[in-house]
């Protein structure tokens, strides 16, 4: 009777022991698996940043580029005008010269 009882005792404790054990492992593998996902999700944020700024830095360069042409545009716009004036000034120089000569 006694034996039967000691191993009766024997068994519920192995069982208390396996289910702890079992529980203890379910446990891990949720920490392994929050460790994984907040991993993957750091990961993930790391590449938006990256693409964001890739994204910002390519626009950034566009307008740049865009003023560029605009700016050279814009210089040759003005040379041409200087270069208009100095002409239309010089025929207005030798039409002076012309009417002072033929005076």
């Amino acid at each position: 009777m006694l034996m039967l009882e000691v191993e009766a005792s024997n068994k519920q404790a192995i069982q208390i022991k396996q289910t702890r054990k079992n529980q203890e492992m379910k446990e891990e593998q949720a920490i392994i698996e929050y460790n994984r996902k907040k991993l993957a999700d750091e990961e993930a944020a790391v590449k938006e940043t990256h693409k964001m700024r890739e994204a910002k830095e390519a626009e950034i360069k566009r307008l740049r580029d865009m003023q560029e042409k605009a700016a050279d545009r814009q210089a040759e716009i003005d040379e041409l005008r200087a270069k208009r004036a100095f002409e239309h000034s010089e025929r207005l120089a030798r039409s002076r010269e012309l009417a002072e000569f033929e005076k």
